[in-house]
This record gives structure tokens, C-alpha cells and sequence, in this order.
């Protein structure tokens, strides 16, 4: 079975040409357009949130007082969800976060072989004319869990945000997965 989406694409036929090929006007190409911005906190399974510290360039899961969240320093993440021409497998979004009056964008970049989340100063921008490192599909975590989130990453199917611990860190990495497979450490709310 294929779910179709509800979102109906207008083609206008053109011509009929030469070995009645039929021609297409006005299709649109494939984008991605900033739908709209969500401002909300990321937690883990173990109730810890999200933070970015770019000074030491490493982005954890951390148990955090409520004093800490009201400075919100690191923590409090735009979610830009993007509209797309092209059906795909969850709604594209980008992460940015401001810490110290400055704002910075997750991306993916490959190092050593390995696939490395970082976040980097700059905007997220309004248009993606193709592919991206920033953008990750949202997907709700299980059919029985719809207020739970894994964010799978747009250029590499099969790979999710994930958190890995390293000494006392929860750190955010990207890590495989099979379909079938079900893992905590994916698991993110909103």
C-alpha cells in the first residue's frame, strides 16, 4: 500500500508532440519553501534537553533547572518546517538555536568517514533549490506514539539525531537504523 498525499500538484498540458510525446508548462521544480517556524525545546527520553555549546563545539542531552531553562541559553531551538513540491517520507525541517546573540544552524558534514552533526553560525534560509545537509524528515516515533519525534536525516536514509554516551555526555550524533528497528536513544519530543 501507498499513502498519497492530499496535496494535489496542477500540471497543464502543452502539446502533443512527435511520437505523441505530451509536454508539460508551468511544473514546478523541486524545492523546499519555509512553511513556518516552531520555537520549542528538544528532550531525550530521559527527560533531558538538548543544548548547544558552541564554545566547545559539542551539542548534549543534559538535566537542566528550571532556572537554567529560563535563560534558555542554547536550548530553545527554531524548527523551520518547509513545504516541499515532491511527496516524501515526513515533513522537512531545519534546526537553528541562538546562544549569545548569535544563531546557529545544525548540519551534517562528513569527517574521518564518519557522519558528524554540528551547528554552525548562520540562517537558515527561506528556499532549498535541492539537497541539503540541514534538513531532516520528522517522523512521529511509533504508530502507538504520536507525541514522540525521530528526525531522519534527508541525504542519508536510514540515519537519525540520535544521543551516545561519552563519559558523562549525551551527545547528539547521527546513527543507522534499520525499518523495523525501534531505539530510545532516537526518541525526541518536543
Amino acid at each position: 500500500r501507498v499513502k498519497m498525499s492530499a496535496e494535489e500538484i496542477l500540471v497543464n498540458a502543452v502539446e502533443l508532440g512527435k511520437n505523441f510525446c505530451l509536454y508539460f508548462d508551468e511544473l514546478e521544480c523541486d524545492a523546499l519553501c519555509k512553511e513556518k517556524t516552531l520555537l520549542r525545546v528538544l528532550r531525550n527520553v530521559k527527560s533531558q534537553l538538548l543544548v548547544v555549546r558552541p564554545d566547545l563545539n559539542v551539542a548534549a542531552f543534559e538535566d537542566v533547572t528550571d532556572q537554567e531553562m529560563q535563560s534558555g541559553k542554547g536550548m530553545h531551538f527554531s524548527i523551520h518546517c518547509y513545504k516541499t513540491t515532491t511527496p516524501l517520507a515526513g515533513m522537512p525541517v531545519a534546526f537553528s538555536v541562538q546562544v549569545e546573540n548569535k544563531s546557529y544552524y545544525m548540519c551534517c558534514e562528513r569527517e574521518s568517514g564518519e557522519m558528524i552533526v554540528r551547528f554552525k553560525e548562520g540562517e537558515v534560509p527561506k528556499e532549498i533549490p535541492g539537497e541539503s545537509n540541514i534538513i531532516f524528515f520528522k517522523k512521529t516515533f511509533t504508530s502507538c506514539c504520536s507525541t514522540a519525534f525521530k528526525f531522519e536525516y534527508s541525504m542519508e536514509q536510514g540515519m537519525f539525531l540520535a544521543f551516545e554516551e561519552e563519559g558523562y555526555l549525551r551527545k547528539l550524533i547521527l546513527k543507522k537504523l534499520s525499518e523495523d528497528e525501534v531505539d530510545e536513544t532516537m526518541k525526541m519530543s518536543l
